[in-house]
């Protein structure tokens, strides 16, 4: 089941004298996060009362209601932001990483399954899922098109393409219905 408020990113310290504070984005980027116009505190239950934020390098500076010295604003540190998924559209084929970790790895052509997603790295080309099979084992795969026939977050499944090798021999078979793979473009 998907979260309704996800991690936004971290207040990591302030910004000048009149409460401003620095959050390090836990998303694209701080242009992505400063076009969300509400942020909440404890998981999504308080509005965090944003007034203004901006972009500073790759941080994202904020305001907010009732914060206006830099002693104030030092209180805040440490401080997870959320963002509610509902307030941000993804371009065709992204993902939040939450929604990813836990979908199980299946082969299109196979239907052989690999593990699930247990995290997602980004490496600047491309992201990388690593994925862990029953018996522990780890795998690093390269999140390209090419290589990605289907990703349902619905299903709980991603549908991949591997190039010979990326897993090893350790595939387990598990029975696909039949033409859900067929369908995965």
């Amino acid at each position: 089941m998907k979260k309704q408020f996800l991690e936004a990113g971290r207040i990591v310290g302030t910004h000048g004298v009149r409460g401003e504070m620095r959050v390090e984005p836990w998303c694209d980027s701080a242009d992505f996060l400063k076009k969300v116009k509400t942020l909440y505190f404890d998981g999504g239950k308080t509005d965090a009362g944003l007034l203004s934020s901006r972009v500073h390098k790759s941080l994202l500076l904020v305001r907010l209601k009732g914060v206006e010295s830099a002693t104030q604003a030092d209180l805040y540190r440490g401080k997870v932001l959320y963002l509610d998924r509902n307030d941000v559209r993804l371009p065709k084929n992204r993902y939040f990483v939450e929604d990813l970790i836990g979908l199980h790895v299946i082969d299109d052509a196979t239907g052989a399954e690999y593990g699930t997603v247990q995290d997602v790295f980004e490496t600047g080309a491309n992201n990388v899922y690593r994925i862990v099979n029953g018996a522990g084992e780890e795998f690093l795969f390269p999140a390209v098109d090419a290589m990605i026939a289907k990703t349902d977050i619905e299903s709980g499944k991603l549908f991949v393409k591997p190039i010979p090798g990326i897993f090893g021999d350790g595939a387990e078979t598990v029975p696909v219905n039949a033409g859900e793979a067929a369908d995965a473009d």
